[in-house]
């Protein structure tokens, strides 16, 4: 039976408003979607991003004015104040995120990981704390469903893919932060670059985010468990 630890009022503090944060971004995606599926029946198309509505939609209403009905428009223009205001409340949460992470010694700590920013590294402490229940960094990592399922039988191990168990909200920052170091890792010469540009070409782009995913979670359970600092000169 594996026990966990009760948490701490900070780290419930941060989990609270990471809980917000998810839940104006599902709203925000809603919105922007259902704005896209209307102006999507009149032959309007926006993209998806959040950025990129931003840009698009005043534009939209002024370059379709003749096209849309007053009734339309005054609709989509209250729907583009909702989003501002989702903009506005994220930013918010954000800024208190920020905070924490600056007044926890651990968040620094694990920041300094290429792929964790403050977001992540706050989620992480909020729900692992010091990672001392985890035996070594895989056992994280399995906790997270960044390892593969395993199919064995008659002596054979059958590898597939990862088991997506445990904390989804975690293995997705992971894996997005994995994504944006892979952006950046062409013509670097360093060992993790290296590493990473060999599996992007031998196992494919999503492939080496996972695996990324997976070394990062690793070494966050090793540095939270421990004393010694990060060092990017030793890390793999």
């Amino acid at each position: 039976m594996r026990f966990v630890t009760v948490k701490s009022v900070e780290q419930q503090d941060i989990q609270a408003i990471h809980r917000v944060r998810e839940s104006l971004v599902h709203q925000r995606t809603a919105l922007i979607n259902q704005v896209r599926g209307l102006l999507g029946e009149r032959g309007i198309t926006i993209a998806k991003s959040p950025a990129a509505f931003k840009r698009a939609m005043p534009e939209v209403l002024k370059e379709c004015e003749g096209e849309l009905t007053r009734f339309c428009q005054t609709l989509m223009m209250e729907l583009c104040q909702e989003f501002h205001a989702l903009e506005t409340r994220i930013a918010l949460t954000e800024t208190y995120i920020k905070s924490f992470m600056k007044q926890s010694a651990l968040c620094k700590k694990i920041v300094a990981v290429a792929g964790i920013g403050p977001i992540t590294a706050t989620a992480i402490v909020a729900a692992i704390g010091e990672a001392k229940e985890f035996k070594n960094g895989r056992h994280l990592a399995a906790w997270l469903g960044l390892v593969p399922k395993q199919y064995s039988s008659g002596g054979k191990s059958r590898l597939r893919g990862i088991s997506k168990r445990g904390n989804t909200y975690l293995r997705t920052l992971l894996i997005q932060g994995a994504r944006a170091v892979l952006i950046y890792v062409a013509g670097k010469s360093d060992a993790r670059s290296r590493w990473l540009q060999e599996l992007i070409v031998r196992r494919g782009y999503n492939r080496a985010a996972v695996a990324l995913a997976n070394k990062n979670a690793r070494v966050v359970q090793a540095l939270l468990s421990s004393d010694a600092p990060y060092g990017v000169a030793s890390a793999p």
